[in-house]
């Protein structure tokens, strides 16, 4: 070969590889443009319009009423209007990263709240406290510029009395500087800094109502009540040793009146005698017949309304099944996954009468209960539960980490049992434990609320036989899911199950046995979905039929047989639709039910016991 050859060969030689390293480069900068263009993007593939019908109305009064049901007074403010956040205006009570706040910046770790407000001329007693339905994360609170206090977790209400830094006659100034990096020794239930999948857009600071109270020096903190199927014992919770009065309303005018000397005392309804000369007959509270009993209890001065409904839970052995009973009758529990998520307020629906339409639109589906999934609403939704009769499972919030292999492929492919070590800190422990009292304490009175889910699939858990031992120490009125989904331990009312992608044969022991996830079937509504491009489910449904036709099918295959056998319970998920999770029983703006209403009527009746 001549050199002029050879010179040739390495020129051409030279030339395809040139040729394939400008390829090469080609592809990766089509790579790289092409997720630079879908970062950029990312945002369009999100509906921040998709706004629930209630959204369409908000006004600054749609949460302008008295915040907590079950202790109520005349003499109350709602801090409702002028918000600011970082300077720029906000809606209150919706987080700043949602659409309903109205707030356009970035929401960075610390996030700092001011408003202002004015006492009202009806604020005739001397005592002025401040509440706070919940802060996310930690907060401390600056009333005139002066620090008032701090609180730690994002998902219990807390007060403040600042009778010594009120401005009567003139304005006064709020802040609330609150600290959100989503730590996971406090609870954080589905946020997740980077959303997707089953977890879901975070929320910080505020995002329940703040409103102030005036009340006399010797006033009511809380109301304790312990019902049975005759009458109540009341307890209150005050500063000093007092005495108190009671008078319950009844349902045919009458009233039940007694006064106590201290702070306790029991009031035996069965005992009346009516106008007419006959007996008395309590009404017990169920999801068939939702009876609430008004109160009105007064200390001294201090005159509060509360409610109470008369009804026990129980595990009882029925023809030698042990089954879950309702004032001693066993009951189905017959439950959705309610996440408490809206697509424009995100923890916080539009109006408190969204809540109350999740729970009638469950209800028309002939559903009679909500596991209220890892998440802790306000009071409001709770009394629309009692109020209608909707059976509540409430988990408890999580804290501590999460992996994905470990707590969600490896358990789906078998591997649900494993030593209950304590993972991470054990300042972690102590505040979930004071987080779980916290709860208990605040939801304590609702009739609604019958089990309480200590763990859901591992996430955080710890010691679950000690944890539960300690929830029952703390209430043994309710029943307990120690370990939802798998991970068993030795103490729970239930064998508590978690299953998707099938329909298998369940055999019930000798607990009684809880379906406590289960479904998760998608589909696709257009036009009502968060993002276009992306879904998160178990299985593609493309029409209401096929979706129906799914739900039925697993029920009478799986479900239904088990009922008689002794499965207590079962939960579908989910009640909604979440952001990329597109399988919920309504759109994630409430606008369209997925499914064929009648059939899921018929289904629920199969499941009466």
């Amino acid at each position: 070969m001549s050199k002029n050859e050879q010179g040739g060969e390495r020129e051409a030689e030279g030339s395809a590889s040139s040729v394939t390293h400008m390829k090469t480069r080609g592809i990766t900068y089509m790579i790289k443009l092409f997720k630079k263009i879908a970062h950029t993007l990312k945002g369009t593939f999100h509906h921040y319009d998709l706004l629930t019908e209630a959204g369409e109305r908000w006004n600054f009064d749609s949460w302008n009423r008295y915040p907590r049901p079950q202790l109520k007074r005349s003499r109350y403010l709602v801090l409702k209007d002028k918000w600011l956040c970082l300077g720029d205006t906000l809606h209150s009570p919706f987080p700043p990263q949602s659409l309903l706040s109205g707030y356009k910046k970035k929401v960075n770790k610390e996030v700092i709240f001011t408003t202002i407000f004015h006492i009202p001329r009806n604020f005739t007693e001397p005592r002025i406290l401040v509440h706070f339905g919940a802060v996310d994360q930690t907060c401390e609170i600056y009333l005139n510029n002066t620090y008032v206090g701090k609180h730690e977790g994002g998902y219990l209400s807390f007060t403040f009395e600042v009778t010594d830094l009120i401005r009567w006659n003139s304005v006064n100034d709020l802040m609330i500087v609150a600290q959100d990096p989503l730590s996971k020794n406090y609870p954080y239930g589905k946020q997740k800094k980077k959303r997707g999948g089953m977890w879901y857009t975070p929320v910080s600071g505020v995002w329940q109502t703040v409103w102030v109270e005036n009340v006399p020096p010797r006033h009511i903190e809380n109301v304790i009540m312990k019902p049975d199927l005759q009458g109540v014992h009341v307890q209150l919770e005050t500063l000093e040793q007092t005495g108190f009065d009671a008078e319950i309303l009844l349902e045919n005018g009458e009233t039940i009146s007694k006064s106590f000397s201290g702070k306790e005392g029991y009031l035996n309804l069965a005992e009346h005698i009516c106008e007419n000369g006959q007996p008395y007959e309590p009404k017990l509270w169920s999801p068939e017949d939702p009876h609430l009993y008004t109160m009105r209890i007064s200390c001294g001065r201090d005159k509060v309304e509360t409610y109470f409904a008369l009804r026990t839970v129980s595990i009882q052995k029925i023809e030698g099944i042990n089954r879950v009973c309702l004032n001693n009758k066993p009951i189905f529990m017959h439950g959705v996954l309610d996440q408490g998520y809206f697509s424009d307020g995100i923890y916080t629906p539009a109006e408190p009468e969204e809540f109350e339409r999740d729970i009638l639109r469950m209800k028309e589906l002939g559903f009679n209960m909500l596991r209220k999934h890892i998440k802790i609403e306000p009071e409001l939704f709770y009394y629309y539960c009692d109020k209608h009769g909707m059976l509540v499972v409430q988990d408890m919030v999580n804290n501590g980490g999460y992996s994905y292999v470990r707590d969600t492929v490896l358990p789906n492919f078998g591997k649900k049992t494993r030593k209950d070590n304590v993972r991470g800190k054990k300042e972690r422990k102590q505040i979930f434990k004071e987080q779980t009292k916290g709860t208990i304490a605040q939801l304590y009175n609702h009739p609604s609320i019958i089990v309480y889910t200590i763990f859901n699939e591992g996430w955080g858990q710890f010691d679950s036989d000690e944890m539960y031992d300690y929830v029952r120490s703390l209430d043994d009125s309710r029943l307990i899911d120690s370990t939802s989904g798998w991970f068993w331990q030795e103490k729970s009312d239930f064998d508590s199950e978690h299953i998707y992608f099938k329909s298998i044969e369940l055999e019930p022991k000798e607990r009684p046995m809880f379906l406590s996830e289960c479904g998760g079937y998608s589909r696709k509504v257009k036009g009502h979905v968060y993002r276009l491009f992306g879904s998160y489910g178990y299985g593609k449904m493309k029409t209401e039929e096929e979706l129906t036709n799914a739900i039925v099918e697993m029920y009478e295959t799986m479900i239904v047989p088990a009922v008689k056998k002794g499965l207590c319970g079962a939960v579908y998920t989910q009640l909604s639709d979440v952001e990329d999770e597109l399988n919920g029983l309504y759109t994630y703006d409430r606008r369209v039910c997925k499914v064929a209403k009648e059939p899921m009527q018929k289904l629920a009746e199969k499941l009466h016991i």
